[in-house]
């Protein structure tokens, strides 16, 4: 049984059993429409029209029964296709990102192949700034979902959902004296020239927070929004790093000795934002998806609802990912 079977009944029944009219509406042949209706029959072990000869006269009893069954398939085929085709016309388009440098290098890659690979028809537009940059093309309607670490949440018109937990860890080059298996501490570290992120990226407040509760003042060196220049001054020996631990690629980063930082520095939560108040298009809810799996569009919708409260600035908190 196919659908092109099921036409051909259809049409002869709207069309007055007129076979060569049923044809010319179906794009096909008369021969062809007698072998469809036949083919059909012949399945169903049963004759849904009456024949004069080679003419078709009229629907027999078990036709009449069947007419309107054959009807309600096509309308739910065609529902369907409509479907469908709104499907893909909501999955178009174009949708904008806005990340800091080290969530759009070492982050972003894994979900926008996944999310490609699902919506080839969908383009991504990628921005790179500050969290506070960030809001701003929220804010200005330049971008459609947010991704860094702090700020996003202390905009009110923003809602943000935490996506995941990271850490810092320190890099020196091979030979260090940091890495010589002793604990490390922060009056260790205060010992050499730093390098790390610039005021407000990728955890810097956490880093500053740490020192300062220790009593402790840094060396700051160099200060960069980018890891991978972090990692290229580290490796020419003019301090030593301190970087998110995805920006670490052992396979990549040779020469460079990662040194774990968990117990010196508060983790950190990765955040994705979007305007506060405004509907979410159905291509929104499938990026989030593919970039914090968790976050399905069920949890995102309940969430946006519990962040409608003015006084609910964020839309998951940081315990809820521990």
């Amino acid at each position: 049984m196919n659908f092109q079977q099921l036409r051909s009944v259809r049409e002869t029944a709207r069309q007055g059993f007129n076979l060569t009219t049923v044809a010319q509406v179906l794009h096909t042949s008369q021969p062809g429409v007698s072998r469809q209706i036949r083919e059909l029959e012949e399945e169903l072990g049963l004759t849904l029209f009456t024949r004069l000869g080679k003419r078709l006269t009229g629907l027999t009893a078990p036709g009449e029964r069947m007419l309107p069954i054959v009807e309600r398939m096509l309308a739910h085929a065609e529902a369907l296709r409509r479907a469908g085709r709104d499907h893909v016309k909501a999955m178009s388009g174009q949708l904008t990102l806005a990340a800091t440098h080290s969530q759009a290098r070492y982050a972003l890659p894994g979900a926008v192949m996944a999310f490609r690979a699902q919506h080839p028809h969908v383009t991504l537009r990628l921005q790179q700034g500050s969290p506070e940059q960030i809001a701003r093309l929220l804010r200005d309607r330049e971008a459609d979902i947010g991704i860094a670490t702090e700020a996003l949440a202390r905009h009110p018109d923003l809602v943000t959902l935490a996506c995941y937990t990271w850490t810092h860890l320190v890099l020196v080059p091979a030979g260090h004296a940091l890495a010589d298996g002793r604990p490390l501490t922060l009056q260790r570290l205060a010992e050499f020239p730093l390098i790390t992120y610039e005021a407000g990226y990728t955890g810097r407040g956490h880093i500053d927070q740490a020192f300062s509760q220790a009593d402790v003042t840094p060396q700051m060196a160099i200060e960069a929004t980018d890891a991978d220049v972090i990692k290229t001054y580290v490796g020419l020996g003019l301090g030593v790093g301190i970087v998110a631990a995805i920006a670490y690629q052992p396979e990549r980063d040779t020469g460079l000795v990662a040194l774990d930082a968990r117990h010196l520095f508060p983790s950190n939560v990765t955040r994705l934002a979007v305007r506060r108040g405004e509907p979410l298009r159905d291509v929104v809810y499938e990026f989030i998806r593919a970039f914090a799996p968790p976050l399905t569009r069920d949890v995102v919708q309940a969430e946006l609802e519990r962040a409608g409260q003015p006084q609910d600035a964020t839309a998951l908190t940081e315990e809820s990912l521990a």
